[in-house]
């Protein structure tokens, strides 16, 4: 009779890219069977990423050729590439998920996202390896500063602009990825005529956008003042409110109290049955880190949503979660991220929509 494995995998790079490593385990029955983890040389998380799944599909294989397999990964981006639903664009990443489909039939394979807290062991082990050599002498905050304020690395920046103004801005109604999806209304369009002058006075490499109609209308706008085409992607949508969609907060309270009162107490609960922030986070996560890969030093303007610039924002000051309650984003404001490549040190700037119509 065939077996039944889970694999857990993770991986991580301390500079993205920069030195790498991965970790996996393999469990049956609830009990871990194989503990793996190793470094790769110089490469980025996702990479790293890639790697723990191969080590964990690799030693499942090994133990039963005709098990059946469970992969849980915090990666939403290795998770939705090898589900087949969101599309593989890095050619480094093709060839890896090209091999970890070669090692087991993928018909007994599936992939499920959890959140990173979940997946403590795997990362445990990736953080084992990085650590296996002698540890690095702490460096000096001050030096440490100083050094990235007269350095010479070209980061990759990119400027998150939120979109503009919709029928249901003003009211703050939930407007999601629903079938609502509402256009830009004329105010909506004065603020990405705007928004779309300061984004061509920086000269922009790249422009991607999420495909709703109302950063489709925006993108347009940038794209026309930039002299770009936009790239539609649809890891930078909305997060999903489910249920929500079209109402205001007070409505909401009204008609689902508890739910309500639930998505308010964590970060894990599903709005209107919809997306947690969580989930948001890890997909905004992927998604500059799929960027940083593939547009390494470049200027990226990618047109996106309020809650996805919230992640954001939270991501690159590496605040908690709970941060995404307090932070508003206004229409068509800018939001740069600056990635250098030999750290993970981010830096974090935002530019009312006030302050671009000036």
């Amino acid at each position: 009779m065939a077996r039944d494995f889970v694999v857990t995998a993770d991986g991580g790079s301390r500079g993205n890219p920069g030195p790498a490593a991965f970790g996996a385990t393999v469990s049956e029955n609830g009990v871990v069977l194989h503990e793996l983890y190793g470094t790769i040389g110089i490469a980025s998380n996702n990479v790293a990423e890639y790697s723990g799944l191969i080590a964990g599909l690799r030693k499942a294989h090994e133990l039963d050729p005709q098990a059946t397999i469970h992969v849980k990964m915090d990666s939403k981006l290795v998770v939705e590439q090898m589900s087949g639903r969101w599309q593989i664009k890095h050619p480094a990443m093709r060839d890896l998920a090209k091999e970890a489909r070669s090692i087991h039939p993928m018909q007994l394979i599936t992939f499920q996202w959890i959140p990173r807290e979940e997946n403590s062991h795997a990362d445990r082990l990736a953080n084992k390896a990085l650590d296996g050599g002698d540890a690095p002498a702490a460096k000096p905050i001050l030096n440490y500063l100083t050094a990235r304020l007269v350095s010479t690395e070209v980061p990759t920046t990119i400027w998150f602009v939120r979109h503009g103004e919709t029928t249901l801005t003003p009211t703050r109604k939930f407007s999601g990825v629903g079938p609502m999806n509402p256009a830009l209304t004329e105010t909506g369009i004065a603020q990405a005529q705007a928004v779309a002058k300061e984004i061509a006075a920086r000269k922009p490499d790249v422009l991607i956008a999420s495909p709703l109609q109302r950063t489709t209308m925006t993108a347009k706008e940038v794209g026309a003042a930039s002299d770009l085409e936009p790239i539609f992607d649809d890891i930078w949508v909305e997060c999903d409110f489910g249920n929500w969609e079209g109402l205001t907060p007070t409505e909401v309270m009204e008609t689902y109290p508890e739910d309500w009162s639930d998505w308010l107490a964590s970060t894990a609960h599903r709005p209107g049955g919809g997306e947690s922030y969580v989930e948001v986070y890890s997909r905004v996560e992927a998604g500059i880190n799929d960027l940083v890969e593939r547009y390494p030093g470049k200027k990226i303007c990618v047109v996106t949503h309020n809650i996805v610039i919230r992640a954001i924002a939270a991501y690159a000051m590496s605040a908690p979660l709970e941060s995404m309650y307090h932070v508003d984003i206004l229409p068509c404001s800018i939001t740069t991220v600056a990635v250098w490549p030999s750290d993970r040190l981010r830096a974090l700037k935002s530019l009312s929509e006030r302050a671009v119509a000036k």
